[in-house]
């Protein structure tokens, strides 16, 4: 994954928001948030530092471009690294044989800066023929925003900058950035109501937009993931001829295809993989021996390659007799485990029906509302086999994509996996909330006075530049935490998992970015002071602070990092590369050394970057009315953004198959952000003109409507899978004449591990079919191919 990349901030920020402005009868030694008298850090500086931080950033932005440029020009395969990475399952081997030959196909961008026109003369359909159709949705969903952007940009501009410049409520100098902001109007200026009806025009332009994206999402559904159910609750002992017999005798219209059981493979995998990468090494050895006559000698210990004397503990072994031995070893392991796993089923499986519409009709029965006197949910058909299998006390619904299955998480269930959710959660909850928030972080440094000595220096750049570089360290470990965090709650497939570390890298980043700085909650010991002490003078929070004339200017410095920042980070991968050189540096072998560069491509994490994308969206749109000068830079970010996304898409990363749920989510997850901006406009104008004023009223209104249509359509969302409604079929006859074309695959192969593939008899697929899904003859194929690349870094 590629880590996260964020500028925190801290209450030291806010201390110059304060010294640039007294307001609401406060005496000039009262400090906002709390903050300590005496902080050093971005006090004094112009126009709220924007000019300062958009000159640093702009430089760093093209020295991080220029380095990649090298970096991609002397190692080549470090700026290609999707397309040499081997085929770990059928969505990855299918990439790299779409193309008859990638070199020619890639020949056009091999120059210095050429990947960057590369980039923009890639098209839809090249992005859609190797990285699927889950990355066509997710830059469609970046134009909808910037289209968004450009509308919102030229309203914000053109009339709410005007409007707010047009106040005398703060002083005339043309330095002070307050004079931008929606703090510079009068109380009783009736100009306010623009503010109020434009946040409402921005909420409507964001539905548009999104329900336009919406319409546009469309998924091509194989014949066998539409006629296949996913069965849980099912008796250990169940046995896959009962579940066909009780199908047959329960819905005699249906006919059954294929059951499979699901058994615990985790154990399975591993020995799999470490089976695999023993095979690899130890034929890359034989092949050199084979063409040279050699016989390498190796040190099989961790960093070994670089022992260069033998002593007592770092012998050396011949290659060919090392790996010979691991390779048996593991091999003899791997056979004993998989004669276990058919002895350890899980109580789940896949059921495939002749046609779509009986799949469905079986759905129906088991999820829909009969509403039977007191009942919500009726008894599916009975049969014979009802009782012996517990039909009572199962659960149905479709089957995801094979592709979409993390099969070694399937035995994590029940109780064991919601009592591992709650500690997960829990500790992260703490870690994250009260113990290393960038703020709290940056504040606790400032106590020690940390910066006092960038302070004596007294130069801006360095002032300016120090702080941002702390923060922007500390804020890029944690949304990772989150990311390993959402791993380790082994959810059953990869949209789950990705829609779930969505949410939660979301709302962490919202509280870390926008809510608790805005707030003013940015140190620990104060958090604690405003929640129980309340007699304590230094535990009031003045409110009528949350919203100082330069508050924006900060939020438009992060805008401006994570455009130019942001985005040059994560075209250049640092965090990929040190884990790169640590992984090789800890190679006991070339041989190895060569596994490690195949295997540094990873499936591209749609919900972190969704979740990264839409924090920095949310802060854009939050500050659109009270700040408009945010929108601009903001537009930037999504334009740099969209063209980082499309080459790492395209070059760095491996193609990963999900559900459309997961685009939905996103967008739900968009409407947030203009539902923010007019809770900020609510807070501003309840705080500066009291809650029984007009447009406090409005904007209150508007608010509760929103919230209220949001919830509804939640529930609806939640609820539709119960009505019959939700299974009606569409059976159209462009859908049936395609139906008649695709031949019916079988699904031996489709619901059945990868690692339990040679083992099952039963299946009907060809030869290059069950190839695809990577057995080990093709493996073998291609490692031999593969590992004449050069040694060059590749994340």
């Amino acid at each position: 994954m590629n880590p996260f990349f964020f500028m925190g901030f801290g209450h030291s920020h806010l201390v110059y928001f304060w010294n640039r402005s007294v307001p609401f009868n406060s005496t000039n030694e009262t400090y906002c948030y709390s903050t300590a008298r005496g902080s050093t850090v971005l006090q004094g500086v112009t126009f709220g530092g924007i000019p300062t931080v958009l000159l640093l950033d702009v430089t760093f932005f093209f020295i991080l471009i220029l380095l990649f440029s090298v970096i991609r020009k002397r190692f080549w395969d470090y700026g290609r690294v999707a397309l040499v990475s081997e085929a770990e399952s059928e969505s990855r081997y299918n990439r790299l044989s779409t193309s008859s030959s990638v070199p020619e196909d890639l020949e056009y961008d091999r120059g210095f800066c050429s990947w960057m026109i590369a980039a923009f003369r890639m098209h839809d359909d090249e992005i859609h023929e190797r990285c699927g159709e889950d990355a066509i949705h997710y830059l469609a969903f970046q134009r909808h925003i910037i289209c968004l952007l450009i509308a919102v940009s030229i309203l914000s501009v053109c009339v709410i900058l005007p409007v707010n410049l047009s106040g005398d409520l703060l002083d005339k100098d043309p330095y002070s950035f307050g004079r931008t902001t929606i703090v510079n109007l009068q109380t009783g200026n009736n100009l306010l109501w623009l503010h109020t009806v434009f946040a409402v025009v921005y909420l409507i332009l964001t539905v548009v937009f999104m329900r336009h994206h919406m319409k546009y999402v469309t998924y091509k559904e194989e014949n066998t993931v539409k006629c296949t159910l996913f069965i849980t609750g099912l008796p250990k002992n169940a046995k896959e001829e009962t579940i066909q017999g009780h199908f047959t005798a329960a819905y005699p219209t249906c006919a059954v295809l294929e059951v499979q059981l699901c058994y615990d493979v985790a154990k399975l995998i591993h020995l799999f993989k470490k089976r695999k990468q023993a095979e690899k090494s130890l034929t890359y050895y034989e092949h050199l021996h084979q063409k040279y006559g050699k016989r390498v000698q190796i040190n099989p210990k961790p960093c070994g390659q670089f022992c260069c004397c033998e002593m007592r503990g770092c012998e050396r072994e011949d290659a060919v007799d090392y790996y010979t031995k691991v390779r048996n070893e593991l091999m003899e392991e791997y056979s004993k485990e998989e004669q276990a796993v058919h002895n350890n089923p899980l109580g789940m499986a896949f059921v495939t029906f002749q046609e779509k519409s009986m799949a469905t009709y079986i759905l129906k029965d088991f999820n829909a509302c009969k509403c039977q006197s007191i009942k919500c949910k009726g008894e599916p058909q009975p049969s014979s086999y009802s009782r012996e299998l517990c039909v009572s006390n199962w659960e149905v619904t479709y089957a995801p994509y094979p592709e979409n299955i993390c099969w070694k998480n399937l035995s994590v269930r029940g109780l064991k996996w919601w009592f591992r959710w709650a500690c997960i959660n829990l500790l992260l909850f703490i870690v994250l909330f009260f113990l290393t928030t960038p703020s709290i972080i940056i504040s606790t440094m400032d106590k020690f006075n940390v910066t006092k000595p960038i302070h004596y220096l007294n130069n801006p750049i360095v002032s300016q530049f120090f702080p941002t570089l702390l923060l922007w360290s500390f804020s890029a470990l944690l949304p990772t935490i989150v990311y390993y965090s959402t791993l380790l709650e082994s959810h059953w497939t990869k949209s789950a998992e990705n829609r779930i570390m969505m949410h939660k890298v979301y709302i962490f980043l919202i509280f870390m970015v926008l809510i608790l700085p805005s707030l003013g909650l940015t140190s620990l010991d104060f958090f604690f002071r405003w929640l129980f002490d309340r007699e304590s003078s230094d535990s009031a929070v003045r409110l009528e602070c949350v919203f100082l004339p330069d508050q924006g200017a900060f939020f438009v410095n992060y805008v401006i990092a994570s455009a130019f920042i942001g985005n040059g980070m994560e075209l250049l991968r640092l965090p990929g590369l040190i884990l790169y050189t640590i992984r090789m540096i800890m190679a006991k072998s070339t041989a190895e050394r060569k596994n490690i560069k195949q295997q540094q491509a990873f499936e591209y994490e749609f919900g972190a970057m969704y979740a990264w994308m839409l924090c920095v969206f949310t802060v854009i749109m939050a500050y659109s009315i009270t700040c408009p000068i945010i929108v601009p830079f903001g537009l930037i970010y999504i334009l740099l953004k969209h063209m980082v996304d499309r080459y790492n898409l395209y070059y760095a990363y491996l193609p990963a198959k999900l559900e459309k749920k997961m685009h939905f989510a996103a967008v739900n997850q968009a409407l947030a952000a203009p539902i923010l901006c007019l809770f900020w406009l609510y807070f501003f104008s309840f705080l500066r003109l009291g809650f029984k004023a007009p447009t406090t009223m409005f904007t209150f209104l508007v608010v509760n409507i929103t919230i209220v249509i949001c919830l509804a359509y939640t529930c609806f969302g939640c609820f539709k899978y119960l009505s019959p409604l939700n299974y009606k079929i569409e059976d159209t006859q462009g859908e049936r004449g395609n139906d008649t074309d695709v031949p019916t695959i079988p699904t031996s192969s489709m619901y059945v591990p990868r690692v339990l593939h040679h083992s099952t008899e039963r299946t009907m697929l060809d030869p290059k079919e069950q190839q695809s899904y990577g057995t080990m003859d093709n493996t073998c194929a291609q490692a031999e191919g593969i590992l004449n690349y050069s040694a060059g870094p590749a994340v």
